[in-house]
């Protein structure tokens, strides 16, 4: 008996702490926010080309700004807001790599700058940038061994 209530308190309070997902909203806010910041970076490209740059190096540039606006934004505590609104329109751009890599950098610079900056500021792009490059490895290898047989 004692069993049964206890189940029932707590699917009452799963649901009560559940957030209420809308998926309309949720999927229009990720695009108009993740659309904003894509819309930026075709600001900084227009800007950058207008000065003279050739295309190539003022995407380079315009990824460097993007890195360096969403850097700023995650020190002054707004980028998580904006990224709690647009979901995945803010984790897919650059700007949403950059917030996981400094992030949590600055939750633990109390730790100081060993144990704290440089232990964690790779916690949640690590596994990233480690899988992207293994998996870039094995692809090499295996475009070496196809062109190696005559297939490419």
């Amino acid at each position: 008996m004692e069993s049964e209530e206890r189940k029932q308190k707590y699917n009452e309070y799963v649901k009560r702490i559940t957030p209420d997902n809308k998926l309309f909203t949720d999927v229009f806010n990720a695009f108009w926010i993740g659309g904003i910041i894509c819309l930026m970076g075709q600001i900084w490209v227009a800007i950058f080309t207008y000065f003279g740059m050739n295309k190539e190096d003022a995407a380079a540039w315009t990824t460097l700004v993007l890195i360096l606006e969403s850097v700023i934004l995650t020190g002054l505590n707004i980028y998580p807001k904006i990224a709690k609104k647009g979901g995945a329109g803010c984790l897919v751009p650059i700007t949403g790599f950059a917030n996981g890599v400094v992030a949590p950098a600055i939750e633990f610079k109390a730790e100081g700058q060993i144990f704290g900056v440089g232990a964690k500021i790779f916690t949640i792009a690590g596994p990233v940038i480690l899988y992207g490059i293994f998996s870039s490895w094995i692809v090499g290898v295996i475009y070496m061994i196809l062109q190696a047989a005559g297939i490419l």
